[in-house]
């Protein structure tokens, strides 16, 4: 977009800014390399070529400026051209008026600029040749400032609070300086917000969008722009547009499967060995649209003191649209035995979900046994040495660090090789066990193998050492058992030693063999488990010289112990090798005397003295331990061993020798000089942090201090350093030495206390004697159990239905440091309302845990609950127990479901389809409820058939379901009908409890209603065309059996017509199997031989409320279209007929197939060509899509044109009812049909009436009026007959009907004889096959049809004879571009003249409608009649043409009878022959015709029929001679043929009394007229009067008509008159003066006929009216003359059978009145077809005042007219 200060660029692309200017004065021009580029280019106008304008733009005031225009003549001729100056004095130029340019040439002309005022200026040069003139465009424009900025800019999509950015170019297109500055606000931000631009300049703006809604931004920045020191600044505008969305991300595990976490992702790490990690990965995929920056976090717990045990390399980060980031998380545990738990906290900004990613894992530590717990070296000889293995097994996938609590370098008769080292995963190390006696005694040591994160092991070491001396008891392993059982007992061996002797059969198996202590440990009784002692103790108390005070059993005192357990010879008090020693302390702690024996090592620093000695009971005795070193500075470190046993043990029995006890004491010194450095060391302790548990209970936890250099390294715990944790914690061993490569695992012991730090305290070692010291954290801090539940303490339901069950999740979550257990406590009368699952549990540290709660209420109140939750550690199960209350408040609420319509109509579906529908169910309470659905199904209008009526026809998608509070469910079905009915279904509901069950009884909810329905059609209407276009509708409806076909429709199809749903090729055969007893005959009627073929319109119509796909089947559309080496060629005759009728088109349907939507209509055309003559039958299947299947049976007659054939419609004939004792039966027609091309003679055989007559008492049952006669070619021949019952029966007649020369046919007639007179319009036609079609209503016209009728039939009903009846019809033209003309012919009732239509021709105009009145006028005699009146309908433009070539050819006709032709020989062209008409010669009824030629064809109604004879037939050569010659002759034009149009017209009259005894309340709603029509007179009419004596004769003519416009004048003026209307009001108030006299019958009736107010108008006028489709009744409108006297003196009607021999001259004025009357009401039609009266509005009421007052204000109103009168001069009279 360029922006400047004014005006618009026209070359520029992008739409300019345009500041609002008032006049010349504008400060601004447009961009000048745009308007360079305009300059530049060059034009060319007439040929002559140059630039379109001149632009000034740099000029100042007081100067000129001056610029050349160059014209080029590129054109081949001279070019002259008038010059016009500019009309401005600003532009000048030099030049003559004329300009030439020779081809080629060029001319330049000066144009000057002198400017006067800085503004724009503009004008122009014209330039004038003689092919027309041209402009050149001068202007002067002014710098301005110019931006050029784009219309919009959009921002790329960006996440809700985020930012996106980009960039648009800002371009100074102006020659001055321009600075701008932008204004815009969020979420868009521009920078640079402002800057200077030089001429030409460009600068990059960054648009920033930082959207925090999830919103379409479109936004305005606005940039003012101008020079620095001009103050009025323009300004350009930019529409930013950005999309924002929000942002969304998840969390997945790619080892876990969609839809397994159910709680959220989870990442398992399954046991992880101790010191080991282990690597996972999870994803942040991003499912949204956008870019979206996350944060991951842990969730705060502050459990963990040693640091987080999970690391993740991912902290934040941005995920791009659809994207994944992969993030790592490491697993490092510490603490064997624990599972920890942690969370990941994803947050994403502008995101609505915060995801928590659950991390957990187990530690394990080492598994590690020994394969024997027990070594027994035997007897050994003084000075020899015994060597037993022993395997350490490793079955854990964790390295196994390990190392023995033994002196291996001498200082012990045992020893085990290797000392210390590692065990991998899941393998074992071999180990040598070397016992190496010095003294001749038993030996016996339990020594403890240490396992790093796990208790220690024990082995137990025996040995017995003999020498040529001293041969003591040789100690066995079953020795062990005794003593320890003895133990168990608690009981001394010296003092009482019968147990022993008592029970050592225990310990032994008859073999002698020793039993396993783990299979000992049963036999244990439980008196004697309260001492039992943990790994642990047992190893501390060991160490600690078996003095432990914090041992947890006294029982397990020692027998022997030894103070102190360690000595330290840590310092040298001269540089000389001098000696150092110690003394400890040993206490016999038994009741029996012991000896004491030391092992002595040789070479050692460490020595004891005395080595050996005897130690009375309970006392003490004490040893002098000396270090003296053999060299300087050097480490030694020893662990001295002392055996103790009873003195008297070789006296024992040797089963009852018990085994000695060893002490030992752990010593360290240095030999290091004063002064000299000590060795450095280099080690390493693991952990640097211990962390024990935060229970008041004693604990353990172990270190590794490993020796990483290659110098030996001695330690001890420095106590100096933390006085006060000496008393917490307790190392062992508390010194040692370390060689290199090796480790000392350290053993701390401690009683956590809430006082202690919880940073924890520092345990220093004191490294190589010297001020080098390691430091090892220990944290011992008892912690209070910490749970915290979610929501405060509170769980709230929602309103719950009653007896129903909510359920709600709710967590609860460990903050301590301690695993727990816990267990919800609910209180007995809660229980039936509240629930939990799971009750009880575990809870690892900062583990979260979801628990369900459900609330089920019994009762509609709220319901505030508090159950309790018990949690303790599980280190203490039963101890330490901690409580907290959680409130559950819930409300039970009553629950009621119902429908949104309490009954749901789906109507009409197809049987065997299904139809999905939705039932809504409203849930108004506030609870959600679940329910059960259940279905009750009624069959309504249920048919006697075996159908499968159990089965089930709605089905519920959802059975079972809850419905939320004040919501709305819809509840999908199918609907699925199995059979013709009106089906019902009641949905009941039931609600269902909290254990699923149904706790309600059921309830109505809704009702479906439904009909089953299967595709129907029905017929209509019928229209016939060609040879049967003269046929009633009647008789058409007759051939086609429309009343069965309608019936057949209407039906249900059976099983058999739905094995193909839908038309498909199923047969092999040419006849394919029908699979429907439907049929039905179709037939055509007959015609001569090549006549126009016989059309039947059948007008379809869809009743029903789906949609119908019918076809016509013939059968070769049922056929299987085989290969042609599959057919085999043999055809049956009936196969090779119907493939002649196929091949040649005797039978024609179109369409043959179709679809009707639901009110559609569609006409079907049915043809039949009588090219062959004889009768043809064709098989078609009429197939409705899921529907019926009927067989049509068409059937046409071709009838040769010599031959006589009379055409049945139907050999069965059924007589209308009639009553028993009738003395006028009524007269009833049959018809005869010709449908040959001669006249046809017939004769009813009278034989079998008379017959009839006699077996009937000789009574005429049955009586021929006209039993013979003659038909006429295409004629219909009427049979009167006189059907007179004798009995109340039906009889049954067959009467043979003889045609001379032809075939005699047996008709069989049928009439019902009955009772009851019950004479009513239904029982009129009951028993009788003559009633009209049904609807009689055309709604549609068929195709091609330009005028149809409002009606096609008009039953008149039952009706007394000599009556008058009226209809109205209209006649519609529904073309719009055609005029017709319309004639009734009334001349085909050639005895009966009893109808009659005014007006009886006339024209309608495209789109018009004409009022037509039909008259009916029954004859004296009942009849049933049944008349075809036939409208001729001929379209103008047919008729002018036909006219135009009349016209023509009597014109050459009259030149040809003036002018002559010399006929020559050599001429080989004749001119054509004029014809009247072409000759055909008469048929003859037997034998062909003698002639010389064939004559020629006739002249068939369409090409097609001439070209299907021409093809069948070979032309001779006489007759090819005779087409020639016919192609010359120009015949005489034929009229154009008129469109038939057909109303049948049907009434039933009876005699006078008949009809006054049985309908007396009709009889006076039918007028009769003076003269009944004489059937001898048709041209006599209804109102043919007898002469009333001195009144005119008013017959139908001039003269009637000019009475009833005379009269209805005066009638109009009458009620006009304002005079005559208060002469009638006033009246109204006067009593009568005289009373009426009894009148003749012609007083009254000219008294009433004075009275009628008519305002019609003569009817005479033939000109038609457009009028509306509209059928009126005028029978029981007619005029009715009643009595005018109290005692019911007749009045003038004349309607009382005695008056039918009286004179009639009083009737005259009656038919006046009825014409007025008629008038009238034609008159009120045409105004409501005009739209001037609107017949169905609601009648007015208009409420007249008081007589008296009216009367007042007459006289008031007629003395103030007197007045007036008087004034004026008048008289009053007049």
């Amino acid at each position: 977009m360029l922006a400047e200060t004014r005006g618009s660029d026209p070359l520029g692309s992008a739409a300019p800014w345009k500041p609002p200017t008032a006049g010349k004065d504008i400060k601004g021009q447009r961009g000048g390399t745009h308007q360079q580029q305009a300059s530049s280019q060059r034009s060319c106008f007439l040929g002559v070529e140059m630039k379109p304008e001149l632009v000034w733009e740099d000029w100042d005031l007081q100067r000129e400026f001056t610029k050349t225009l160059v014209l080029k003549n590129i054109h081949s001729k001279l070019q002259k051209l008038h010059v016009r100056p500019p009309a401005s004095k600003f532009f000048t130029t030099l030049i003559s008026q004329m300009i030439v340019l020779s081809p080629g040439t060029s001319f330049s002309m000066p144009v000057t600029f002198r400017p006067l005022k800085r503004c724009e200026y503009e004008d122009s040069i014209e330039f004038q040749g003689k092919d027309g003139s041209f402009q050149v465009s001068l202007r002067a424009t002014i710098p301005c400032p110019a931006l050029e900025v784009p219309d919009s800019v959009l921002l790329p999509l960006c996440a809700v609070q985020h930012c996106s950015n980009t960039t648009f170019l800002l371009r100074n297109v102006s020659k001055l300086q321009t600075c701008f500055q932008w204004e815009c606000s969020a979420p868009f931000q521009l920078s640079p917000e402002q800057g200077l631009l030089k001429p030409g300049q460009e600068c990059h703006i960054t648009v920033v969008f930082r959207p925090q809604e999830a919103l379409v931004h479109q936004q305005q920045a606005y940039c003012m722009f101008g020079e620095e020191e001009d103050k009025e600044q323009s300004c350009c505008t930019v529409l930013l547009q950005g999309l924002a969305k929000y942002p969304c991300l998840q969390l997945r595990n790619p080892g876990t499967k969609d839809g397994k976490e159910q709680r959220g992702p989870v990442l398992h790490f399954g046991s992880v060995a101790v010191g080991q990690s282990l690597q996972k990965h999870f994803d942040i995929f991003n499912p949204s649209p956008v870019t979206a920056s996350f944060c991951l976090s842990r969730l705060s717990s502050g459990v963990c003191l040693l640091g987080s045990e999970f690391s993740c390399d991912v902290s934040k980060g941005e995920v791009e649209a659809g994207g994944a980031l992969r993030a790592t998380v490491t697993y490092t545990p510490a603490v064997v035995d624990t599972v920890s738990v942690e969370y990941l906290s994803l947050k994403c900004r502008g995101a609505f979900n915060k995801t928590l990613l659950k991390l957990t894992g187990h530690c394990v530590g080492p598994e590690v046994s020994l394969s024997s717990s027990v070594v027994d070296f035997g007897c050994v000889e003084e000075g020899g040495a015994v060597v037993q293995t022993v395997e350490l097994v490793n079955s854990s996938p964790v390295v196994a660090i390990y190392q023995w609590d033994l002196d291996c370098s001498g200082h012990s008769v045992f020893s085990i090789q290797p000392a210390s080292g590692a065990v991998r995963p899941h393998s074992h190390t071999t180990l040598k066990a070397v016992y190496r006696p010095t003294q001749p005694i038993a030996h016996h040591r339990r020594v403890a193998c240490l396992i790093l994160h796990r208790d220690p092991m024990f082995l137990d070491l025996i040995g017995t050492c003999h020498s040529g001396l001293r041969q003591p008891a040789i100690l066995k392993p079953e020795h062990l058992v005794l003593y320890k059982l003895h133990w168990y007992r608690r009981q001394d061996p010296p003092d009482n030693l019968s147990p022993m002797q008592q029970d050592h059969h225990v310990c032994l198996e008859q073999q002698g063999m020793l039993c396993p202590l783990e299979e000992q440990s049963h036999q244990i009784p439980d008196s004697a488990g309260v001492g039992s002692r943990t790994p642990m103790e047992e190893y501390y108390q060991s160490c600690l010289g078996c003095m432990d005070p914090l041992s947890s059993s006294s029982s397990w005192s020692s027998h022997v112990s030894v103070v102190p357990s360690e000595l330290l010879f840590n310092h040298k008090m001269s540089s000389s090798l001098s000696t150092s020693s110690k003394s400890v302390s040993i206490t016999n702690h038994t009741r029996g005397k012991v000896s004491l024996v030391w092992t002595a090592a040789q070479d050692s620093p460490f020595s004891v003295s005395p080595l050996s000695c005897d130690l009375a009971p309970l006392k003490s005795t004490s040893f002098r331990v000396t270090y003296d070193p053999k060299q300087l500075n050097t480490l030694h470190a020893a662990q001295l061993e002392c055996f103790a046993c009873y003195k008297d043990n070789h006296y024992i029995e040797e089963r009852l020798l018990c085994p000695p006890w060893c002490v030992t004491v752990r010593v360290i010194g240095h030999s290091f000089q004063p002064g000299k450095e000590h060795f450095i060391p280099c080690c390493s302790l693991k952990p640097p942090r211990v962390v024990f548990p935060a229970l008041s209970v004693l604990s353990y936890r172990t270190a590794l201090l490993q020796n990483c250099g290659d110098l030996p390294l001695t330690f001890c715990l420095d106590q100096s350093s933390n006085p006060s944790s000496a008393d917490s914690v307790s190392v062992v061993p508390g010194c040692g030495l370390i060689q290199p490569g090796n480790h000392q695992i350290l053993t701390l012991r401690t009683t956590p206390t809430e006082d202690s730090p919880k940073q924890g305290f520092s345990v220093h070692l004191q490294l190589n004697a010297a001020k080098l010291t390691m430091e090892l954290t220990v944290v011992s801090v008892v912690e209070k159990l910490c749970v915290s539940l979610e929501g405060d303490g509170s769980l709230y339901f929602h309103p719950t239905a009653v007896g129903s069950r909510t359920q709600r999740s709710h967590h609860i979550r460990n903050l301590s440091r301690l695993p727990l257990r816990f267990k919800w406590n609910i209180p007995e009368p809660d229980q039936e309302l509240i629930s939990v699952e799971p009750d009880a549990g575990e809870l690892h540290p900062n583990e979260s845990f979801v628990q369900i709660w459900s609330f089920s209420p019994l009762a509609e109140r709220t319901h505030t609950l508090k159950p309790t939750l018990t949690f303790w550690p599980i280190q203490t199960p039963g101890c330490n127990k901690s409580q907290l209350t959680l409130e559950v408040v819930g409300v039970g609420s009553k629950a009621f479901i119902e429908a949104e319509k309490a009954v749901l109509d789906v109507g009409d579906i197809l049987v065997g389809s299904n139809r999905s529908i939705e039932v809504p169910l409203v849930n108004n309470s506030p609870c959600p409820i679940p329910f059960c659905l259940s279905v009750q199904q009624i069959l309504q209008d249920e048919e006697s058939l075996n159908d499968p009526e159990t089965l089930p026809t709605l089905q519920l998608d959802c059975e079972r379901g809850t419905i939320a509070s004040h919501s709305t469910m819809l509840l999908r079905s199918t609907v699925r009908p199995h059979r013709r009915a009106q089906y019902l279904w009641t949905i009941s509901c039931q609600i269902l409890n909290a254990s699923g069950c149904v706790s309600s009884p059921p309830q109505a909810v809704c009702e479906v209603r439904a009909k089953g329905v299967f595709p129907t059609l029905q017929a209509i209407d019928v229209h016939g065309g060609g040879s049967v276009s003269k046929l009633s509708k009647v008789h058409l409806w007759k051939l086609f059996s429309l009343d069965g076909l309608n019936e057949h429709l209407h039906s249900s199809p059976s099983p058999a017509e739905l094995t193909y749903r839908t038309p498909t090729r199923h047969s092999l055969h040419s006849c394919p199997p029908i699979f429907t007893k439907a049929m039905l005959d179709f037939n055509f009627s007959a015609a001569p031989l090549n006549s126009d073929p016989s059309t039947f319109v059948l007008m379809f119509h869809n009743p029903g409320s789906i949609p119908v796909d019918w076809a016509f089947l013939f059968p070769e559309d049922q056929q299987i279209e085989l290969e042609y080496w599959a057919e085999t060629g043999e055809f049956s005759s009936t196969e090779l007929y119907q493939m002649k009728v196929q091949d040649k088109h005797l039978f024609s349907i179109s369409p043959r197939s179709g679809t009707l939507l639901p009110g559609q209509q569609r006409a079907v055309h049915f043809s039949y060509s009588h090219e062959f003559a004889g009768t043809d039958r064709f098989p078609v299947v009429f197939k409705l899509s899921y529907g019926r299947e009927i067989l049509l049976n068409f059937k046409g007659v071709t009838v040769e044109r010599d031959k006589s054939y009379l055409h049945f419609a139907s050999r069965r004939h059924v007589f209308t009812a009639v009553t028993i004792g009738d003395c006028t039966p009524p007269r009833q027609v049959y018809e005869l049909h010709n449908g040959g091309a001669v006249p046809v003679r017939y004769e009813v055989d009278s034989t079998v009436l008379s017959q009839l007559q006699i077996e009937n008492f000789n009574h005429p049952v049955l009586c021929c009026l006209s039993p013979e006669g003659e038909v006429l070619p295409g004629k219909t021949a009427m049979l009167e007959w006189i059907f007179s019952p004798l009995e109340a029966k039906m009889y049954h007649m067959e009467i043979p009907i003889h045609v001379q020369d032809g075939d005699s046919t047996l008709v069989r007639f049928e009439g019902c004889g009955f009772n009851f007179p019950a004479l009513s319009p239904k029982h009129a036609f009951n028993c009788s096959d003559t009633k009209a079609p049904e609807p009689c209503v055309q709604r549609l016209p068929f195709p091609g049809q330009a005028v149809f009728l409002s009606e096609d039939s008009v039953s008149l009903g039952n009706i007394p004879v000599g009556s008058r009846s009226s209809r109205i019809l209209f006649l519609n033209n529904v073309s719009h571009t055609d005029t017709v003309h319309y004639t009734w012919d009334l001349l085909q009732q050639r005895s009966q003249q009893v109808v009659q239509i005014h007006p009886e021709r006339g024209s309608l105009g495209p789109g018009e409608s004409a009022m037509c009145v039909l008259t009916f006028t029954a004859a004296d005699y009942p009849t049933c009649y049944q008349l075809d009146v036939i409208c001729q309908v001929i379209k103008e433009a047919a008729l002018t043409q036909y006219h135009d070539a009349l016209k023509r050819w009597e014109e050459e006709k009259e030149r040809e009878q003036e002018e002559f032709t010399i006929t020559d020989k050599n001429l080989t062209e004749s001119p054509g022959v004029l014809i009247d008409k072409e000759l055909v010669a008469a048929p003859v009824r037997k034998g062909p015709p003698f002639r010389k030629y064939k004559t020629l064809p006739p002249i068939c109604a369409s090409d097609s029929c001439e070209a299907v004879g021409t093809l069948c037939t070979k032309l001779t050569r006489a007759e090819r001679r005779a087409q020639r010659q016919k192609a010359k002759i120009w015949r005489c034009p034929e009229p154009p043929q008129p469109a038939l149009l057909h109303l049948g017209v049907t009434a039933h009259s009876h005699g006078l009394l008949e009809y006054l005894t049985h309908s007396p309340d009709e009889f006076n709603k039918h007028y009769r007229c003076l003269l009944s029509v004489k059937p001898q007179q048709p041209e006599t009419t209804s109102s043919s009067t007898s002469h009333p004596a001195g009144l005119p004769l008013l017959t139908h003519g001039p003269e009637r008509d000019i009475t009833t416009h005379v009269l209805t004048s005066l009638l109009r003026g009458i009620l006009d008159d304002p005079a005559f209307t208060h002469s009638l009001i006033s009246s109204a108030s006067k009593p009568f003066t005289y009373q009426l006299r009894e009148t003749s019958p012609s007083h009254c009736s000219l008294f009433h006929s004075s009275l009628l107010p008519s305002r019609s108008s003569t009817l005479s006028q033939p000109a038609p009216q457009p009028q509306v489709v509209l059928s009126g009744t005028m029978a029981g409108q007619r005029e009715q003359h009643n009595s005018v006297d109290n005692k019911g003196t007749a009045g003038c009607s004349g309607n009382r059978p005695h008056t039918e021999n009286a004179p009639h001259t009083e009737h005259v004025p009656a038919e006046i009145s009825e014409d007025v009357l008629l008038n009238t009401l034609q008159n009120l039609m045409m105004e409501a077809v005009r739209g001037e009266l609107v017949l169905t509005a609601h009648p007015r009421t208009v409420i007249l005042p008081p007589v008296s007052t009216r009367t007042r204000r007459t006289s008031r109103a007629m003395a103030e007219e007197r007045d007036n009168l008087e004034n004026r001069g008048e008289p009053a009279g007049t």
